[in-house]
């Protein structure tokens, strides 16, 4: 069995660290159905090709969306006996223990969800059925503890696309039965429903380690900044990032109509703005989602919401082989003392945030840039989200001249911007594009 460091909270509870102290950017990849939908020569394939883009994390549900309690597996099973929490399919769960291990043979962590919500909240959309209770919550985290004590690769995901109002108790129940089977508090956190955060029902929750929020698939240029920034603030401190943005494939729903494909998809583009206008404004990762991927689509299935490509072709999409680029940029200069900066822009203010069907989409949030630094000075980041866009930024808080470049995001490559002393000065970004970052490094 391959062991991999576990992963836990920073002595600043601003991001996450392994347990020999190594900075851990969370950067994930979204296949809820991975476990339910394919076999394991197709889980290879899929991890070998994420492995290959520099991802680290893959979110997947044991208990899925899709029917996962009565449609059978790739492999003709189902997971639970009479849909009973408490009396788990062996051969199912040999199949999800495979896949486990094949992640962490590829050096990757699961985001493990038990269930997904809707066999918890019925309701709202999803087949459910609803199956649990408190009781059986615990019973069913205990024996996923006990089955998982030995995998260190695993990073629990309560919740799924549900809010956890009015289920607090069950969650906690399932997440102090996970610690029970385990034999020690492991990292936690909650996936919400779209446009919300973990922090609504769980900040104060003493098993959620970090915050998660969705800030889902309708808006163009959906304000999650302003959602990383609320948890950013909560007290007390807790790590935050966007665990599902805006999914490339995903058809857009400017007018909160249903989702159709003539309204176009979200591109590459999309998704590389969520990240890092989340990241600069002080998200500790981000993770990535294929509209095809994380359904496992291919012709065989019913596609949810128009799905397309079928998910062989879609891992290969620009978006995800692009993501790599702003893991690395973060990694290579002094991450844990990395904080939001948005005073390196001194007229920018938060644009609007939607409050009607002629709102969804507005150039303002368009064209919001977001910028962070270390804390000691040494280095500032600025995300252009358009080119020649010219922002004034403000380099006094950074201890001596600099050297500027622009980083493309697409493909990780550096050009020269020359020197400046640390005081006000304009930016325009470059022609082309279109986003670009701004990299600020003081001379030595």
């Amino acid at each position: 069995m391959t062991s991999l460091p576990r992963i836990q909270i920073s002595q600043t509870r601003r991001f996450l660290v392994s347990e020999n102290g190594e900075p851990f950017f969370w950067l994930a990849d979204t296949a809820w159905e991975l476990f339910h939908r394919l076999s394991l020569a197709e889980a290879q394939h899929y991890l070998e090709v994420r492995r290959q883009q520099g991802f680290n994390v893959i979110q997947a549900v044991i208990l899925a969306e899709l029917d996962g309690l009565h449609t059978p597996s790739a492999n003709g099973r189902i997971p639970l006996c009479g849909d009973d929490p408490t009396r788990p399919n062996e051969l199912y769960f040999q199949d999800v223990d495979a896949v486990i291990r094949l992640v962490a043979e590829k050096g990757l962590y699961v985001g493990l969800l038990p269930t997904w919500g809707d066999k918890v909240h019925g309701g709202l959309w999803g087949v459910g059925p609803v199956i649990f209770n408190p009781e059986n919550a615990r019973a069913y985290g205990k024996f996923l503890g006990e089955r998982y004590k030995n995998d260190s690769n695993i990073l629990w995901i309560l919740g799924g696309d549900r809010p956890a109002d009015g289920h607090e108790n069950l969650w906690a129940a399932m997440a102090a039965g996970i610690t029970e089977g385990l034999g020690f508090k492991p990292f936690m956190t909650y996936h919400p429903r779209g446009g919300t955060s973990s922090s609504t029902a769980l900040h104060h929750a003493d098993w959620l380690d970090m915050n998660m929020l969705q800030s889902g698939h309708c808006l163009v240029d959906g304000p999650n900044w302003d959602m990383i920034r609320a948890d950013y603030e909560q007290r007390p401190t807790k790590p935050v990032l966007d665990g599902e943005p805006n999914y490339e494939h995903h058809p857009v729903d400017p007018y909160l109509r249903p989702w159709k494909p003539e309204y176009g998809r979200f591109d590459d583009y999309d998704a590389r703005k969520q990240a890092y206008r989340a990241v600069f404004t002080g998200a500790c990762g981000h993770t990535y989602g294929s509209h095809s991927v994380w359904q496992m689509w291919s012709p065989k299935h019913e596609p949810t919401t128009f799905a397309s490509p079928a998910w062989d072709e879609a891992i290969y999409a620009p978006g995800a082989r692009q993501m790599i680029h702003l893991k690395n940029l973060m990694l290579s200069h002094p991450y844990l003392t990395r904080i939001p900066t948005p005073n390196l822009l001194p007229d920018v203010n938060p644009p609007p945030t939607p409050v009607d069907n002629d709102d969804r989409i507005n150039p303002l949030r368009a064209a919001h840039p977001a910028a962070t630094r270390d804390s000691e000075g040494s280095y500032g980041l600025v995300y252009f989200p358009q080119a020649e866009q010219s922002l004034r930024v403000d380099l006094r808080p950074l201890t001596g001249r600099v050297k500027a470049q622009w980083f493309d995001p697409r493909n990780g490559r550096y050009h020269p911007a020359g020197e400046h002393p640390n005081e006000p000065l304009t930016f325009t970004s470059p022609i082309g594009g279109p986003d670009w970052v701004l990299v600020l490094e003081v001379l030595k």
